[in-house]
């Protein structure tokens, strides 16, 4: 009887497979029965499955290895599609804004509840639309023109869904193309194609961050391979379906270069010129209550000011105090990536990557989705940080109607302390061969 490390590689992948995916069949019927802490846990567990799927796969033959691994994936995903939205009902606001639209009506000039679109009313979209009575629509204008081409194929969930998921397969060939140009196995993409972060968000709840990511890899992939303005052109419209990506542009600028911060300001303000006729209204919810609704203006939600307060207490301007500070490191840190000397596509991605999650923990976010900008990083990179954020974000799927609830700071503090403790440890190990290396050239 031979023992699991005398098993083929493959044989070893298939059985990981196979426990990711009872472990996803069980999903649905666990929430539905026990709850979010019971997503919470097979969904982690599935995360920590692709982790050790990811480092098998590089033993295992590899035309063999991608048939399992893209079967996999796209079953995982075809069974995700037979349920409705599990935690969020974002999506219906999606089709809304797609048949708004399609009426010849500013999306942001009324909300869904509002008498003016009352003959837009269905059994089917409308009752599901969160803030219909409350908000306008948040979404940016690359946003709004998705939603109106896919709602002219069909306004319905499914065809929003179906439509995300085609953005999904440009994230994984973009994926595949990067990790060829990188000189490391296409066979790394089961990082991202068994990931149960993207299989719940994307092919089930059906968040427009699907777009936002495949936009930006997009775009990166342009410009990493010689033709940058291009490619910014792509990334300006990635943050025009959610405008947290904007850091990745300092991954592909040149300091002192003009040109890309011009063609990015006027590729911004040509996509929001067809909605001009709400004048800042077009910034939707975002400036009449997202901030404050989020916890993000009160600053209640930012785990590290929240962390701050929980030491120093609460201080008049302390947000405003944050605020600023946040977006020095941040422009530092771009600053600091921009000006590198390694000009070297895995170097790129990697500073890319790392400006990513610094900015998540800044922003520290609430919900899981927003996490999918790093996603197929755990592909490209693969590096321990990404990993514990893209799984740990998982946390997050934590909703107050259901069973015993986790408070938020908790759920943070375990996610973004994760974060804080595996970017210390990957520094240190990073410190320690530089030493080592150092040592043996002497």
């Amino acid at each position: 009887m031979r023992s699991a490390n005398n098993l083929p590689p493959l044989h070893l992948l298939a059985g990981i497979g196979t426990l990711l995916g009872v472990s996803t069949l069980v999903t649905p019927f666990a929430f539905e029965t026990y709850g979010d802490n019971a997503f919470i846990a097979l969904t982690i567990a599935a995360g920590l499955l692709t982790i050790v799927a990811t480092r098998l796969v590089e033993r295992a033959p590899p035309d063999r290895a991608l048939w399992l691994i893209f079967g996999l994936g796209i079953a995982l995903r075809v069974y995700a599609l037979l349920f409705d939205p599990l935690l969020s009902s974002d999506i219906y606001r999606y089709v809304w804004d797609g048949k708004v639209q399609a009426a010849g009506i500013n999306p942001y000039r009324y909300m869904p509840a509002d008498e003016a679109l009352a003959f837009l009313r269905d059994g089917m979209i409308f009752p599901h639309i969160n803030r219909a009575d409350t908000a306008v629509t948040i979404y940016p204008p690359v946003a709004q023109f998705f939603f109106l081409i896919v709602t002219r194929f069909g306004e319905s969930v499914t065809v929003m869904r179906f439509a995300l998921l085609g953005c999904e397969a440009i994230t994984v060939t973009m994926i595949m193309l990067l990790l060829r140009r990188m000189n490391r196995p296409v066979t790394r993409v089961v990082a991202y194609l068994w990931h149960p972060l993207p299989l719940w968000e994307i092919a089930n709840s059906g968040h427009v961050d699907a777009l936002m990511v495949a936009l930006m890899l997009l775009g990166l992939w342009i410009a990493l391979t010689g033709h940058a303005l291009r490619g910014a052109v792509l990334i300006a419209f990635s943050m025009l379906v959610k405008p947290y990506v904007a850091p990745v542009l300092a991954g592909i600028w040149r300091p002192w270069n003009l040109k890309m911060p011009l063609v990015v300001i006027a590729t911004v303000a040509l996509c929001y010129l067809p909605y001009l006729s709400v004048g800042w209204g077009v910034l939707g919810f975002l400036t009449k209550g997202y901030l404050t609704e989020e916890g993000i203006s009160a600053g209640n939600d930012l785990w590290l000011l929240s962390l701050w307060r929980l030491v120093f207490g609460e201080h008049q301007g302390d947000v405003v105090a944050y605020v600023v500070l946040a977006a020095l490191v941040l422009v530092f840190k771009g600053l600091s990536v921009a000006r590198s000397s390694d000009r070297t596509v895995a170097s790129r991605l990697a500073d890319i990557n790392m400006l990513l999650l610094i900015t998540l923990l800044l922003l520290s976010p609430n919900y899981p989705w927003y996490f999918l900008i790093v996603a197929p990083f755990a592909a490209l990179c693969g590096s321990a940080p990404t990993w514990v954020v893209s799984i740990g974000a998982l946390l997050l799927s934590e909703q107050l109607d259901w069973d015993f609830y986790i408070p938020r700071m908790v759920t943070k503090s375990i996610l973004f302390g994760g974060l804080l403790l595996a970017l210390a440890l990957t520094a240190l190990r990073t410190h320690m061969q530089r030493i080592a290396q150092e040592g043996l050239s002497r």
